[in-house]
């Protein structure tokens, strides 16, 4: 699933892969003249590290013509590619194997690299080396197990030094769709880690090859079965014979002439390697978590990860996956529209949906987002001081929800806090709201099961209490309203914003909308206008300004002001929860703004348009 910029890279990078795969595996049995074990090995490692391992194959093992394998073959540092490759090829397959097996159990990362080394220790040791060289060893298998045994670790402990800090702090970063063997980006770390492992185990198979205690590249001539001139030409290997002489004499058996201080000075040094190539990623991210702990979370750029963050809330500052989007509203689609109930023996019957849709804040800027009845802000309720009103609720999220009646004073039972008063409305769940309205004012409605995301990420609506003495109301010419929301959008996914390190937002609206795709109020001079800010944001306070004179604040959460409490002022500081009506006259024409006074809010991106941006719109008074 193409999710971030780099998905692109990663097709092109299997696609290049693919093809330099089946370049090598076509060319080496056409003809390149080595033991089918070789051949694999290059094939196997071409599959993994792509164009670098068809170089490798290119400059170090291809036959540049007939008859010059031998001599083309003899430098050290090819002879130690082929060791290398030789290890490659069956460690990374082992370690890939249990990799995806691991994940796909749901075991922590910690687990998971201590059963990959196993498995690439065990295919490298008792199938790749011990079995698929037997007979060009010689001797019994189990004579192969054990003379292969020190090289094997040394080679396998540099190249999970290598591999093991790789995986961790890449499965574990931003992108945690690494962890999952069903998505592209599993695969392209697995690549990464086989090439980086490559270059760790290098240095040590050249000196093993060096030592005559690993084999390197050697060639296989047509009627000389299994033998061939012994992997290395210049005497370092023990075996300078003719073309197949090492069949003949037994096979391809080692003479090493490492001494056993310096095999232990090495299977230590790669040891501390792999030990610390395994334990230092876990300073910096939570090895505890498993592909099931993390569900695939895409962590906002600049997102402060360490090592005790919990999967919870990995997840809960995630990006919204887009293929869990249900609907794409279309780009001049508004929100906050009148919801029409059903009468049902006098009682207001409201039916109310989340989901996720995919939603413009501008014309050419979405977001995927959460929403109620597949607008944002979700459908206004416009109720009446002593309705008796019942919402059936239906869950469409991947996730539990539930909704709160902010303000409103309802049966505890209908309140919404999840786990608190109700067991959190399941995914396809269902759950009915019904109570007795007895205010007046203005309100809204919002998720309160994990709310820092589903708030965020725009599951909230405005309600709209008429009081039952229509005289208690404070009139206006017009009345119109205010909710406000912070976006996160990068990389083109959309995070919930929230005030931390990395997850600060970039983009603000009001309904909806960012400035200049909000909406103008038309107005003539001498009319009023009843705003109504409501705070449906999470995170900052939204000092709210109006141009061209002082309004009257008239509301405070949905209590009408006495009129000797009543009072002016040109700004209200609107925090999250918190709601305003205020009363403004169009004293002289003109467009005069209403907009935060906060410059960056209202800014799209950090980028003003036609005047600004975010959290503006215009009075235009004729």
């Amino acid at each position: 699933m193409i999710a971030l910029p780099y998905d692109y890279y990663l097709i092109a990078w299997f696609v290049v892969a693919a093809a330099s795969a089946a370049y090598v595996a076509y060319d080496q049995f056409a003809g390149n003249p080595e033991p089918t074990v070789m051949k694999w090995g290059f094939i196997l490692v071409t599959l993994y590290m792509g164009p670098f391992g068809l170089l490798l194959y290119v400059l170090a093992d291809k036959e540049p013509r007939p008859g010059e394998h031998e001599s083309f073959t003899a430098p050290l540092w090819k002879q130690g590619v082929g060791s290398t490759i030789h290890c490659v090829a069956g460690d990374a397959t082992g370690i890939i194997l249990a990799a995806v097996v691991t994940a796909t159990l749901g075991l922590p990362m910690w687990i998971d690299l201590v059963v990959e080394y196993v498995a690439g220790f065990s295919f490298g040791l008792f199938i790749f080396q011990s079995l698929f060289m037997k007979k060009m060893m010689g001797g019994t298998y189990w004579e192969n197990v054990r003379k292969s045994f020190t090289p094997e670790f040394i080679s396998m402990n540099a190249m999970m030094a290598g591999m093991a800090p790789t995986m961790s702090l890449l499965m574990m970063g931003r992108d945690m769709r690494a962890m999952d063997p069903l998505e592209l980006v599993f695969w392209g770390v697995m690549s990464l880690g086989v090439i980086v492992g490559f270059a760790t185990a290098y240095p040590f198979n050249v000196w093993m090859v060096k030592k005559g205690i690993k084999h390197g590249l050697m060639t296989v001539r047509a009627g000389h079965g299994n033998g061939g001139h012994a992997e290395h030409q210049s005497g370092h290997s023990g075996h300078d014979g003719a073309h197949g002489g090492g069949a003949d004499k037994g096979g391809h058996a080692m003479a090493g002439e490492a001494t056993r201080p310096q095999l232990a000075a090495l299977a230590g040094v790669t040891g501390f390697m792999l030990v610390s190539g395994m334990v230092l990623p876990g300073f910096s991210v939570n090895l505890f978590l498993s592909a099931r702990d993390v569900d695939g979370a895409i962590m906002p750029p600049g997102m402060i990860n360490t090592f005790d963050l919990p999967g919870e809330a990995m997840k809960d500052m995630a990006a919204v996956k887009p293929r869990q989007v249900t609907f794409e509203a279309a780009p001049d689609a508004k929100g906050d529209r009148v919801l029409q109930p059903r009468i049902e023996n006098g009682v207001k019957i409201f039916d109310i949906e989340a989901s996720i849709i995919r939603w413009n804040i501008l014309p050419d800027v979405a977001v995927e987002a959460y929403a109620y009845n597949r607008q944002i802000p979700g459908p206004r309720l416009q109720l009446t001081e002593g309705d008796h009103v019942r919402i059936n609720f239906r869950n469409a999220l991947p996730e539990s929800t539930t909704v709160h009646w902010h303000g409103l004073i309802v049966p505890n039972e209908m309140d919404g806090p999840a786990n608190v008063t109700q067991k959190p409305v399941p995914p396809g769940g269902t759950y009915t709201y019904e109570f007795d309205v007895g205010q007046s004012g203005t309100y809204f409605y919002h998720s309160h099961d994990h709310p820092d995301r589903q708030q965020g990420l725009g599951l909230y609506g405005a309600i709209l209490i008429a009081p039952k003495d229509s005289s208690a109301e404070v009139k206006a010419d017009l009345d119109y309203t205010i909710q406000l929301q912070e976006w996160l959008k990068r990389e083109w996914r959309t995070f919930p914003a929230m005030i931390m390190e990395g997850a600060l937002p970039n983009y603000f609206t009001i309904n909806g909308k960012a400035y200049p795709s909000t909406d103008t109020v038309d107005m003539k001079v001498g009319q009023t206008i009843k705003l109504r800010f409501i705070g449906t944001n999470n995170n900052f306070v939204h000092p709210m300004h109006v141009h061209g004179g002082p309004f009257e604040v008239v509301a405070v959460d949905g209590v009408t002001l006495n009129q000797s409490a009543r009072y002016q002022a040109d700004t209200v500081n609107v925090g999250p929860g918190q709601r305003y009506d205020v009363v403004w006259t169009a004293r002289r024409p003109g467009k005069w703004l209403v907009h935060c006074h906060i410059p960056h809010h209202t800014a799209n991106n950090n980028v003003e348009r036609d005047g600004g941006g975010g959290l503006m719109l215009v009075l235009d008074v004729k």
